[in-house]
């Protein structure tokens, strides 16, 4: 089964060739790497070219193929024919060695599955749960693993505001538990929407639907937008087994104004592709739980080092919050 991985990319260099190296490392490798570069200089270039990639295809955009959404529809269009799957990862993974048979070899167990997630590693601690004990009320169980809530989501299931559905899915009020709620079990777990950084597709989707142009530059929740308008179609899975780490990379990232702006909505957006119509308690525990989470980034301006950046945020949020309210956003299929 032949696949093609895009890498989307954006003032990154150092990153991407660390990306690259982790690729080159793969026990199966992709049958063509598409880097999509936006760019305003040749670093990206630059550093590739000292290297070697076997199946390596470099494209720069220019303004008009600019932003993530933009560069992914770009890079699909220049996929090959013959290529089944398409795969997509952020230019700040590192990807574990048998990350891509992992990936892949879901679309052979499951024939059905139009669309398979990867597993990001990160700090959270996960233990086995013995038989009978009792899970505390800051902690959440799923099969057979427990891990911390952390203090947001303790807050929000005292306000009986926390998300009713398993991860992976949207709850009606949205803010449901993402992908990091599943344990490192190795299993494979179907569900709605999974994280754009380190997802794949089959490559017949794309005859259907393609990334919104909705998100601009960044592009936050895009991936949840594309997930959920995908599982409408056929049905998604993440797996656990397709291990992977992912960095953060400053570089490129939006101011945190425009961040906190982005959060509340593109957040609203996509809550309204799943529910176009709720209902008044459903609209009322969404603005709950958004006022709550702003209260919270505000909070950081005094119990973290990083005050600016967190009162900035705020800031967005409120903004982006206001915005919602006087000004409709329309969302569309694309």
């Amino acid at each position: 089964m032949k696949f093609s991985l895009i890498i989307c990319t954006y003032n990154r260099p150092d990153a991407m060739i660390h990306l690259m190296e982790s690729v080159k490392e793969q026990k199966l490798v992709p049958d063509e790497i598409l880097i999509i570069d936006s760019s305003p200089n040749d670093n990206t270039k630059n550093a590739l070219e000292e290297k070697f990639y076997p199946g390596l295809k470099y494209f720069k955009v220019g303004v008009e193929n600019s932003g993530l959404t933009k560069q992914r529809n770009f890079g699909i269009q220049k996929v090959t024919e013959t290529s089944k799957i398409v795969c997509f990862l952020d230019d700040d993974i590192i990807l574990n060695p048998e990350y891509f048979e992992k990936l892949i070899g879901t679309y052979y167990k499951y024939p059905e599955v139009l669309g398979v997630g990867g597993y990001i590693l990160d700090e959270v601690e996960w233990k086995r749960n013995s038989v009978g004990k009792a899970v505390q009320f800051d902690e959440f169980e799923i099969d057979g693993y427990v891990r911390k809530l952390g203090s947001r989501n303790v807050l929000r299931k005292k306000l009986k505001l926390l998300s009713d559905q398993p991860p992976g899915f949207m709850p009606e009020f949205s803010n449901g538990l993402s992908i990091g709620f599943f344990p490192p079990s190795g299993k494979t777990y179907p569900v709605e929407f999974f994280m754009g950084g380190v997802s794949s597709y089959r490559k017949e989707l794309f005859e259907k639907i393609s990334f919104s142009t909705y998100f601009e530059g960044y592009g936050l929740y895009e991936d949840m937008d594309f997930c959920l308008r995908a599982s409408k179609i056929g049905q998604l899975y993440v797996n656990t087994a397709a291990q992977l780490y992912h960095y953060h990379e400053e570089a490129g990232r939006p101011n945190q104004f425009n961040y906190g702006r982005m959060v509340i909505r593109n957040g609203w957006y996509v809550w309204r592709v799943k529910y176009p119509y709720p209902t008044f308690k459903v609209r009322l525990k969404w603005h709950s739980i958004a006022f709550l989470l702003t209260l919270v980034r505000l909070g950081n301006v005094i119990n973290t080092s990083r005050k600016k950046e967190a009162f900035t945020e705020s800031l967005g949020r409120i903004a982006g919050w206001w915005s919602i309210i006087f000004t409709k956003i329309v969302t569309r299929e694309e």
